[in-house]
């Protein structure tokens, strides 16, 4: 398996550092991702997850690459059929709720920034072991929330984190006032259904200024 370089690390923190929040985006309507793309990224947040878990997702990441501004990634890649499809669609980045040798292994011959999940120490140390130390925390509220991570990464300090999973715009603060947090990611900006681009730009913009 190749071995991260530390250029490929300052790629996965240089998207981490973007915002302090990374919208978390399960679309069902490709006509909707120009819309939302374009409020998230003039309310701040140019970071975009786009997560596989809908049939138009790849449309989605196609679409959303088309608006100035916006660095559009994929989320719930499982595998490297999953990794290979978001990038033929434009995917910039990729981010899993796990990590598996191959994954890891497709990531790094592709030289795409990969933020894998971990939900624990043992979880940190295997990716840690396979050179990854920008990741996920996932389900960051259920895996014991700020608290969990803040004991987890004290004796782990090469590691940063975006925890995602029940983060919400009130704890958002508390997970981005840990030292080893970079960032957070959030579906709350945008709710299910057609768009409400204005308030979908006005909590983007509350959002870019949390942690502040």
């Amino acid at each position: 398996m190749p071995t991260p370089t530390a250029q490929y690390a300052a790629r996965v923190e240089a998207v981490m550092r973007l915002a302090p929040v990374i919208p978390v985006l399960v679309i069902e309507d490709v006509a909707h991702a120009v819309p939302i793309a374009e409020a998230l990224v003039a309310g701040g947040l140019p970071a975009l997850e786009v997560t596989l878990r809908t049939p138009c997702a790849l449309e989605v990441i196609t679409a959303m690459k088309s608006v100035p501004g916006a660095v559009v990634g994929a989320g719930t890649v499982l595998n490297p059929t999953d990794l290979a499809k978001a990038i033929d669609a434009g995917a910039e980045f990729l981010v899993s709720p796990g990590l598996t040798a191959p994954l890891g292994d497709a990531a790094l011959k592709a030289d795409v920034p990969l933020l894998p999940g971990t939900a624990n120490a043992t979880d940190v140390m295997l990716a840690m072991d396979m050179g990854f130390e920008r990741l996920k925390f996932f389900p960051a509220m259920a895996a014991g929330g700020p608290p969990a991570l803040k004991a987890i990464s004290a004796p782990l300090a090469g590691a940063r984190f975006c925890p995602t999973g029940g983060v919400t715009p009130a704890n958002a603060p508390e997970w981005l006032a840990l030292d080893c947090v970079v960032c957070v990611g959030g579906s709350w900006m945008v709710p299910k259904g057609t768009p409400d681009v204005a308030a979908i730009e006005a909590a983007a913009r509350e959002a870019a200024t949390l942690g502040a």
